[in-house]
């Protein structure tokens, strides 16, 4: 079986989606008879194994992003490639492109619903052009063979707009890369951290919808014997005296390191999709404290963080400041990386993935459990 990748939501500084479409790569590798090919943006056309990059425009202000403009050459290197099944990872031309090669080949095509299009789109330009993606994504969306998403609360999402019948496919983590033995004592010292403060960290983009300026009220209301750390590109430089910013991209072996050495994730997002740095904190050892709304409180069992009931800076200070004198933090990060092994490694997630790809192409199944068990070893093995 040979499945195609499509998308534009990959640059060297990406995020989840590219995550998801390496981790799947390196997993699919292991399953004989299983061919993968990514087809994603880049400054110029290239074929590579595994990978074929089509030339577009880089995105202003974006971080690396590219965007086509034309599907026609999309299109036709999905028909030359002549896959069982394609996947497309986006809303955006690639997408069209991948319906229309798929009718040509007589192949299944599914969306996988990665962002919430009409959300961001009001929450930045208000609700007439909100409600106009909507339509837009309900138009797209119909087409597919099949639709997925990464949490419940998406189906929610798209069904309220008009998409029925959408499956949540849950992404995963790797387990091996984000983990407790990557705490380091000296990050504190390195930052000028007290070792008596509670140090929170958010890790990400410093979007809009990530809602830091929440964050900051918090830990002022926090005072003294609270830390934030945040860390990533666009954050804010205005921040209270119990604020720490590393205002860069960090590659994935420090915020590794980082979240293995904070006391706790905390995230005020309450429009994730998905929401895969809670993962890697949980991973890390770490538990989490979120906020009601988005796909966050799906992914934080109560032995290993809490949610704030709503987004508001004193509510999310006071569930912060409950949650440290209630509980023991460490035990809650080993019940996290618990939690994680169990549900979230990407050995447990993808098989699940391949069902809906036999499913569609009407295969016997790619992954029977013997064959499971091996794939799992070799992922781990291949550390």
């Amino acid at each position: 079986m040979h499945l195609a990748d499509v998308t534009l939501f990959y640059s060297e500084s990406s995020g989840g989606v590219r995550t998801y479409l390496e981790s799947k790569r390196r997993f699919l590798s292991a399953i004989e008879g299983v061919r993968h090919t990514l087809v994603v943006p880049g400054a110029e056309d290239r074929s590579a194994p595994g990978c074929e990059t089509i030339s577009a425009w880089p995105i202003p202000f974006s971080t690396g992003y590219r965007f086509p403009l034309r599907p026609g050459p999309w299109e036709e290197r999905l028909v030359a490639l002549s896959p069982d099944v394609i996947e497309a990872g986006d809303p955006y031309v690639p997408a069209w492109a991948a319906l229309a090669a798929g009718e040509r080949l007589g192949v299944p095509v599914i969306g996988f619903y990665h962002s919430d299009l009409p959300r961001l789109v009001e929450r930045r330009f208000g609700r007439t052009w909100g409600q106009a993606a909507a339509a837009y994504v309900r138009h797209l969306y119909r087409r597919f063979d099949r639709v997925l998403t990464p949490s419940r609360t998406m189906v929610e999402h798209l069904a309220a707009i008009g998409v029925e019948g959408a499956i949540a496919q849950p992404l995963g983590v790797d387990t091996a890369a984000f983990s407790p033995a990557r705490r380091d004592p000296a990050l504190r010292a390195e930052l000028g951290i007290p070792r008596s403060r509670c140090l929170m960290v958010f890790a990400g983009r410093g979007a809009r919808e990530k809602n830091l300026d929440v964050l900051l009220a918090a830990a002022r209301l926090l005072g003294e014997d609270f830390h934030l750390l945040l860390v990533g590109s666009a954050m804010p430089r205005r921040v209270p005296e119990n604020v720490t910013v590393v205002d860069r991209f960090v590659g994935r072996e420090d915020v590794a390191r980082i979240l293995a050495s904070a006391d706790l994730l905390v995230h005020a997002g309450n429009q994730e999709t998905f929401g895969l740095v809670v993962l890697e904190a949980m991973a890390s050892g770490i538990p989490v404290v979120g906020v009601a709304g988005g796909a966050v409180p799906e992914l934080v069992p109560p032995e290993a963080g809490r949610i704030a009931p709503r987004l508001d800076a004193a509510v999310f200070a006071q569930t912060v400041r409950e949650f440290v004198r209630e509980v023991d933090l460490e035990e809650a990060g080993r019940q996290a990386r618990a939690w994680v092994e169990r549900r979230y490694a990407w050995p447990a997630v993808l098989p699940g993935l391949l069902e809906h790809y036999r499913a569609l192409c009407g295969v016997p199944s790619l992954l029977p459990v013997p064959v499971a068990a091996e794939v799992a070893d070799a992922w781990q093995g291949g550390r």
